[in-house]
């Protein structure tokens, strides 16, 4: 997807770049793939701030996504390339031909009128973009997307615009991913996962412009931690410029927690055992 710039006939659009929707459908989503979003302004049932800096926003419609693929072994025709406010991605509309109407992440290369289909076997010729198998049948260093961490729940890696996860190889009922971190782990050879690259790659080019239009997308200013005062920051207060006041010294949270160099990862021993090698390049801890 090309990036679209602007003249600067005013001045945000001095410094705005956005994606240039081609081949994007303007149709209405379908509506029996949709549901209400509500919004919550990050508020809780009592009215009271729990996840700070959300609100307002462009009213939305959430499209329901088959992060599943589990109908399997009928083809699937490629109706049409949609916009999702809700995610990076874009989105393709599916007409299987038993009838069913399904939304899935849009690959990079898939094209409207091309047919698709999800199989538990395939032949040489069957792994194109759009296709979803196990992970067991498909050929070492594919490129993939949505990728399931336990099988039939659903992908969970990899569903971002422009990722792509490799598969290295399997080996005793595992298959070996490389996540675009960098990260070497394994995942349940019966786990399912898609044929190519996520597309609409270029939306990390992208530059809002304004602060307006990151409100459009519900996300309210932030305000960093030195520039309050001490009641309501640790890092607030001081003489001039500083890192906090009271001779503290560490950038914390609004309540204490290290937010720099200090691990924040959940050191559960399951994800632990899946993980090979972690995205710094060394085994997890519990391994040598």
């Amino acid at each position: 997807m090309p990036i679209k710039h602007f003249r600067p006939l005013t001045p945000s659009q001095r410094f705005t770049s956005l994606n240039k929707p081609v081949g994007l459908s303007k149709e209405r989503p379908v509506r029996a793939l949709t549901e209400r979003k509500l919004r919550s302004g990050g508020r809780n049932v009592y009215g009271r701030v729990t996840s700070r800096r959300i609100g307002g926003g462009h009213k939305q419609l959430y499209r329901i996504i088959d992060f599943k693929r589990d109908i399997l072994d009928i083809p699937a025709k490629v109706e049409a390339i949609e916009y999702d406010p809700n995610r990076t991605a874009h989105l393709a509309l599916l007409f299987y031909t038993n009838g069913e109407k399904r939304y899935i992440p849009a690959p990079e290369g898939l094209k409207v009128g091309d047919t698709i289909v999800s199989s538990n076997a395939a032949t040489t010729n069957d792994f194109t973009v759009g296709n979803c198998f196990p992970l067991s049948i498909i050929p070492p260093s594919t490129k993939l997307h949505c990728v399931e961490m336990v099988p039939g729940r659903g992908a969970k890696l990899g569903r971002s615009a422009g990722t792509s996860i490799e598969l290295v190889g399997i080996e005793a009922g595992n298959a070996q991913l490389k996540m675009p971190s960098g990260e070497l782990r394994l995942v349940n050879a019966k786990c399912r996962a898609t044929i190519g690259v996520v597309g609409n790659g270029d939306q990390v080019n992208r530059s809002l412009g304004k602060a307006g239009r990151k409100r459009w997308m519900g996300r309210r200013p932030v305000v960093r931690g030195v520039a309050m005062n001490p009641v309501d920051h640790p890092n607030g207060g001081g003489q001039g410029k500083s890192k906090g006041g009271g001779g503290r010294q560490q950038i914390v949270s609004p309540w204490g927690q290290l937010a720099k160099g200090f691990p924040t990862r959940k050191r559960t021993l399951i994800s632990s055992n899946f993980i090979l090698i972690r995205k710094n390049g060394r085994p997890p801890r519990n391994k040598k």
